[in-house]
């Protein structure tokens, strides 16, 4: 059946007035509201405003223009149903062939700092999804489009064959706005469960980004869901599995902490090694101080940069076996070497993600359901960290920014951690041990085995040290500063060994444990 009438409504206007000018050289006839009414008009395509197509006015501000029989009705009415045309004709419903609308930007208004509740509310399209729902249910006779990105695609199918879409395309357009609407309600309900004193639940609707080679192993099947190739772009190499993907986070969650010219290493999502160069200096010595720290681990592991990678970096870093390198971008010269690498992926990070960030909830699944988190973004406690020390002796400029490096990356090694640094590179790192004591002894036999001294270092604990010992075998091993959230009700015998040994503490205040 040809379209003749299409009823457009949308708050995104990017790439509208191309398409309708198409529509109207098909001979469609244009219905629209208020300010889309008034864009189509004013670039001289004929337009029916909805009130006078309706002859109910707007009422409101806004709030009530489109829920009216003759547009749902002129969406829903079955082309081939017995008494359906009939009973349209005899109310004055015509029918309305294609609709186009996306929503009211909720998710945009949410996303701005100080958005206040009412603001909030006034976003909640309630026209906009009850038109796309009627229109997406009889898709049989209706095409529905959401999202401007389809544009195109219908308006040469359309002129190819006079003015129709064929069933395939309207039952793909109106399952996109089903899972669009249903992004939108979950998204609403999620905002507005915030603001209640008991939780209402939770939902999660995400469009499927990509299948994964596999999941943890090989025998495990795996999906990325949502917009993560928005902010990634795989260069070369091999699909991304499971574990990829984790390790692309973590990795660049722990760049994203540095202002200069920074190089990391992980393994399992894990640090091995994080350096960092003076300004003006390239990524190359930063690569130096990151790789000196553990030259084992980073055999199959994760390499990032904040910095485009160059062409001297990637011999070195080509020079070993590495699972994926992660930079803002690549030299031409680096992209050569790198890829005789077959396997290597080499991934793109937006410059996006650094300037905005993706402050995003942490969800993983439980037993039955879901554990749902605030992320843990921002570094904590460092702000004013000179009225933060506990000890005799404060810490001189230079070890208060060594305290700082070793937090920064302390923040993203799994708990329990531990960190020596200086103020631009890692000398031993520990994770992941039930004890703390083992995870400091773990640090101090890496930096043995690198041929690293910790003679001055800065010693930084994910957590509180709970006894003495911990802090002790830290200090023994030459460590002269250490900074820790405290809160254990043994800070006071803490604190005293510190002072004993001539040693600098800050407490942040803040931890940052990471299971």
């Amino acid at each position: 059946m040809k379209i003749e009438r299409a009823l457009i409504s949308v708050s995104d206007k990017n790439g509208l007035i191309p398409f309708v000018k198409r529509l109207h050289k098909l001979g469609v006839e244009i219905l629209s509201t208020g300010g889309t009414a008034k864009v189509i008009s004013e670039e001289g395509i004929p337009v029916i405003e909805i009130s006078d197509y309706t002859g109910a006015p707007e009422m409101f501000d806004g709030r009530l223009k489109t829920i009216h029989p003759k547009v749902h009705g002129g969406l829903l009415f079955r082309r081939d149903h017995p008494d359906d045309p009939d009973q349209a004709e005899k109310h004055d419903i015509p029918r309305i062939d294609l609709l186009i609308v996306n929503l009211y930007p909720f998710e945009a208004t949410i996303a701005q700092e100080g958005v206040t509740l009412s603001e909030a509310i006034e976003k909640i399209d309630i026209g906009g999804p009850a038109m796309l729902r009627a229109a997406s249910k009889n898709y049989n006779a209706v095409t529905v489009i959401t999202d401007s990105a389809d544009y195109d695609a219908v308006a040469e199918e359309m002129e190819s064959t006079g003015g129709e879409t064929s069933l395939k395309t309207r039952e793909r357009l109106a399952i996109k706005v089903f899972l669009r609407t249903g992004d939108y309600d979950k998204t609403i309900g999620n905002y507005l469960n915030q603001s209640q004193e008991t939780d209402s639940g939770y939902s999660v609707s995400l469009p499927l980004s990509s299948e994964l080679r596999y999941g943890e192993n090989p025998h495990q099947e795996a999906s990325l869901y949502g917009n993560f190739s928005d902010y990634f772009t795989r260069l070369q190499g091999k699909d991304l599995s499971y574990t990829n993907v984790l390790d692309i986070a973590s990795a660049t969650e722990l760049i994203s902490e540095f202002l200069r010219p920074t190089v990391a290493i992980l393994k399992h999502t894990n640090p091995c090694g994080v350096g960092c160069a003076e300004e003006g200096e390239g990524l190359r010595e930063a690569w130096e101080k990151a790789f000196e720290t553990d030259k084992q681990a980073p055999f199959g592991g994760v390499i990032v940069c904040n910095r485009p990678l160059t062409e001297d970096v990637a011999r070195v870093i080509g020079e070993i076996f590495t699972d994926i390198i992660i930079a803002p971008d690549f030299d031409a010269d680096a992209r050569a070497i790198l890829q005789k690498k077959k396997s290597l992926r080499l991934i793109r990070v937006a410059d996006e993600y650094f300037t905005k960030g993706i402050n995003q909830p942490v969800i993983r699944s439980a037993p039955g359901g879901l554990l749902v988190m605030d992320a843990d973004p921002k570094v904590l406690g460092l702000d004013g960290i000179e009225e933060k020390v506990k000890t005799t002796r404060p810490p001189s400029a230079e070890e208060i920014d060594a305290m700082k490096f070793a937090w920064r990356v302390c923040k993203h090694v799994k708990s329990n951690a531990i960190v020596f640094g200086s103020r631009d590179r890692t000398l031993g790192i520990g994770a992941g041990q039930m004890s703390r004591v083992d995870s400091c002894r773990i640090a101090v036999w890496k930096a043995k085995e690198a041929g690293l001294s910790l003679q001055g270092s800065s010693v930084a604990s994910d957590a509180m040290f709970p006894f003495a010992d911990g802090l002790i075998s830290a200090i023994d091993a030459g460590a002269t500063t250490c900074i820790q959230p405290g809160g254990s009700i043994r800070d006071e015998e803490v604190i005293a060994a510190a002072n004993e040994r001539d040693v600098a503490m800050v407490f942040t205040g803040h931890r940052h444990f990471l299971h």
